[in-house]
């Protein structure tokens, strides 16, 4: 935690004293989980660090697998073990299903899926988005607009061989992203195609990348509640400015929408905007004919889609990269199944059992959302033997679950050969591996986000050869990470994209 943080805590500490005194006492009332012995007025706070994830990690090294920690006010049990997962996602989630909303958000939570509670209207809006929007059959239906988005990103990295110029890995993929989500969800492009920067790709990066750093932070508002209206870091100020900037621009989009369709002869389309129109047109649904929903879940697409999913092929590259024997294997089961040189389809996913293992591999050890979305203890829950008291801050520490030597052998090798002799996915119900999450609060993008990282990955390394920039070798490259909500390669990944030779 910087220095300009601590300042502010220790100065408003006492204003928050006889609230943190209550709660200090009301840990003696139940058996907490174990953990660090909490500091008068800011609790362990200064544990925290800047890699939340990783210092949580070291807690339950010591502590165990449950541990709590009183954060200013607000009372954190953190779970960093399968077992101790499953038993939030999956036994108790009946009990732990509801948010605990940051300070930020909360002008927000009554529209934005990821932070509403369990109710008529969360239900409704899952059910869409499972049955209409990531069906089998409605991401078959656009996949069309997904492979001329691929085409496309092949032949920019194309024209960048030819030019003699390196690829930055991490801006690729956000720019594909966008256009591979803004196809399926708007069947338009939002970064202009081609080899040249995209302004539109760089204002939505700056805004996502805003969204998430700001979302990330140790937010003074949401452990001292009596600073709420303060907000004295300006955290809430920035999100809403970033969140907000993000609906205007979808909402012209829709609106846009709305207008074309008045005309006589308009040629409904797959993507997922007519359908949801669709919907509250003919089934006269009203959570869909609130525009504010409508808006917050496109919202919610990109702002998490095109994040996680470039952050997650840039890690991909980079562990490739960093581990030449995994990219041969990749290339030659590449080679074998769809032949050198050329884009892979979605359909051909299920016959490159390597590729699904490296992505598999590059989530354990990198996921995208290393501490998943809080959630809050509706009751006393016990857990592990310990009491979950009510009202309680609960985290799941999907990084420390993806190291645990107690799971994995070599836990901080990259060897995707782990997952070919396992029947482990990423569907919620391996708790050893649960990037997206787990229990009813899994991430409904999954499927769309899964068919995107094997064909942009599959294709970059089938298409292309890569070499690293000014002397780097995979012995010395930068793997080192940096937090925001999500977790991004510190240094991005240039590498000099080659003709695969024939």
């Amino acid at each position: 935690m910087d220095f300009f943080l601590s300042c502010i805590l220790l100065s408003f500490c006492f204003a928050a004293s006889w609230f943190l005194i209550q709660a200090l006492h009301g840990r003696t009332r139940v058996r907490l989980p174990p953990g660090p012995k909490p500091f008068p007025l800011v609790g362990n706070l200064f544990e925290l660090g800047d890699k939340p994830y990783l210092s949580l990690t070291k807690l339950s090294q010591r502590y165990g697998p449950i541990i709590s920690l009183q954060l200013g006010q607000v009372t954190t049990v953190v779970a960093s073990s399968s077992a101790m997962a499953k038993e939030i996602l999956r036994n108790h989630d009946q009990f732990l299903y509801n948010r605990t909303v940051p300070d930020a958000l909360r002008a927000f939570k009554d529209y934005s899926l990821p932070w509403l509670p369990v109710s008529p209207r969360w239900r409704n809006i899952r059910k869409i988005c499972n049955s209409q929007l990531f069906a089998t059959k409605d991401l078959d239906a656009n996949r069309a607009g997904r492979r001329v988005k691929v085409q496309e990103l092949i032949a920019s990295v194309k024209d960048s061989m030819v030019k003699g110029a390196a690829v930055d890995i991490g801006e690729a993929a956000f720019k594909s992203t966008l256009n591979l989500l803004s196809r399926t969800c708007f069947s338009m492009d939002l970064a202009e195609t081609g080899s040249g920067s995209s302004d539109t790709a760089r204002e939505f990066k700056e805004i996502v990348w805003g969204i998430m750093e700001e979302a990330g932070k140790p937010n003074l508002g949401d452990y001292f509640p009596v600073l709420r209206k303060l907000d004295p870091q300006g955290i809430r100020r920035r999100f809403a400015n970033y969140f907000l900037r993000m609906l205007g621009f979808i909402g012209s989009i829709v609106n846009k929408r709305l207008e074309s369709r008045k005309v006589h002869d308009y040629v409904t389309s797959n993507d997922m905007l007519d359908t949801l129109i669709n919907i509250s047109q003919e089934k006269n649904e009203e959570d869909m004919n609130n525009s504010q929903v409508v808006d917050h879940l496109f919202l919610v697409l990109f702002a998490a889609g095109t994040d996680t999913t470039s952050a997650t092929l840039e890690w991909a590259m980079a562990e490739l990269l960093h581990n030449p024997n995994s990219l041969s294997k990749a290339q030659e089961e590449l080679d074998q199944m769809i032949g050198k040189g050329k884009p892979i389809e979605e359909s051909d996913i299920a016959r490159l059992p390597y590729l699904q293992a490296i992505i598999k591999e590059t989530f354990r050890l990198h996921p995208a959302v290393p501490l998943l979305l809080p959630r809050k203890a509706e009751i006393d829950v016990e857990i592990g033997g310990y009491i979950v008291p009510k009202g309680a801050q609960v985290l799941v520490n999907v990084w420390a679950i993806g190291r645990d030597p107690g799971i994995w052998d070599n836990p901080d090798s990259f060897m995707p050969e782990r997952f070919l002799d396992n029947q482990i996915d990423v569907m919620g119900k391996n708790f050893e591996l649960i990037p997206f999450g787990g229990g009813r609060r899994i991430c409904p993008g999954l499927p769309l986000a899964m068919r995107m990282l094997h064909l942009m990955l599959g294709s970059l390394i089938n298409c292309f050869d890569w070499k690293l920039e000014d002397g780097v070798v995979p012995e010395t490259m930068n793997m080192e990470d940096k937090f925001g909500l999500t977790l991004q390669m510190a240094q991005p990944l240039i590498a000099q994209p080659l003709m695969r030779e024939l």
